[in-house]
């Protein structure tokens, strides 16, 4: 029996199947049609695969081809637990429209240094009339998982300010980041950041701190100088690579007794703990604490255990916070510029929304303010 042309039916068949699009083809041309018709656009969420599958007709492994194929020419970027976005660099999607929106994510908001940073940065950022949407991570990994897939579902910001959390450990987060800079939305770090990423910061200069703090103490005739770090973040580190310097370069003894590694958890335990503590620091005549609010409770544990201070026990902290003036004995520590960061992150992050070859880059110097609780020897 004759087909068609002429041809027989096997033929025309045949010829049938050659002129067939594969089926995956389906899904793959209306998701390049639907962005570049800018119905799709960068941080927008795809169906989910079952979606598809139902929406098509078609099975999840074609479906899951479908994906693979735009997510290899860079239509896609798939988010671990998250689920399938619209990349930032898919052919056509990127609108360059200004949302006027920067997100703020601090690890805290409402004591110690954290209330003067934020506020240097909403003062900066409202001044050049953006909104300000503000997180906190509480430190957490999970909370702060959850914020950036946020920011990513919504793509709403024209950049993003951030204290990493964390950061001196393994961070499962990073991928996230790394979509952020991926959609080329300018990312700054202030206080502490993730080294592994190439993004600026804007901070202390922690090793210079810890190495001043070391050097002041040893200037006051202090050779036996304990030393209280925090182990989860970067910051910790730094001062612990300062005061190893110092240390070295006056030729002083390192003892790892009488270096004491806390976690964030562990530091609000820091009074419960205090048996412990105090025989890591027994013959040292200083500590340098990682920040005020160690040395305002090592402070608290040595008035209770009758240590006078400065007369037995040195203590000197980081920050120059409310804590160092309001402890019972203020203590010395060196200052934090506080707003004066929060300022200059905002400032930097604005000038790398102008100009993305920027360098935002920038640590501070800071000095030393003296109290009541070292004692010269």
């Amino acid at each position: 029996m004759d087909c068609g042309e002429g041809l027989p039916e096997w033929a025309a068949l045949l010829d049938k199947m050659r002129t067939r699009k594969p089926k995956y083809l389906e899904i793959v041309n209306w998701v390049q049609d639907r962005i570049n018709k800018k119905e799709l656009k960068p941080g927008d969420k795809l169906y989910s695969e079952n979606e598809l599958s139902e929406m098509f007709h078609l099975s999840r492994q074609t479906v899951r081809h479908a994906i693979a194929v735009l997510e290899q020419q860079n239509f896609l970027t798939r988010i671990q637990g998250s689920g399938t976005y619209i990349s930032g660099t898919a052919l056509g999607a990127s609108s360059g429209e200004k949302t006027m929106n920067i997100a703020v994510i601090s690890t805290y908001v409402d004591s110690y240094i954290f209330p003067n940073i934020i506020k240097g940065i909403e003062k900066i950022l409202s001044k050049e009339g953006y909104m300000v949407q503000i997180a906190f991570t509480n430190n957490k990994i999970e909370r702060e998982r959850d914020i950036i897939q946020n920011i990513l579902e919504k793509n709403n910001i024209d950049g993003l300010i951030v204290e990493a959390t964390k950061s001196a450990l393994p961070n499962p987060n990073l991928m996230f980041y790394e979509e952020i800079m991926k959609r080329n939305i300018p990312a700054i770090f202030f206080n502490s950041y993730y080294p592994s990423l190439p993004a600026p910061h804007v901070a202390l200069n922690d090793k210079l701190m810890g190495k001043k703090v070391t050097q002041y103490l040893i200037q006051k005739g202090h050779k036996k100088i304990a030393a209280i770090f925090k182990a989860d973040d970067g910051q910790g580190h730094l001062r612990y690579a300062g005061y190893v310097e110092a240390m070295l370069e006056a030729d002083l003894k390192l003892n790892d007794i009488n270096i004491i590694w806390l976690d964030t958890e562990y530091v609000r335990d820091l009074k419960d703990e205090k048996k412990q503590i105090l025989t890591r620091i027994e013959g040292c005549t200083a500590v340098f604490c990682y920040n005020d609010e160690i040395a305002f409770l090592l402070e608290e544990i040595c008035q209770r255990e009758g240590i006078r201070i400065p007369e037995e026990l040195s203590i000197i902290g980081i920050d120059n916070s409310e804590l160092s003036e309001l402890s019972e004995i203020p203590f010395t520590s060196i200052s934090h510029p506080m707003e004066k960061l929060g300022t200059k992150v905002a400032k930097n992050l604005i000038e790398v929304i102008k100009d993305r070859n920027y360098d935002a880059n920038y640590e501070f110097d800071s000095e030393i303010v003296e109290r009541g609780s070292v004692k010269e020897i």
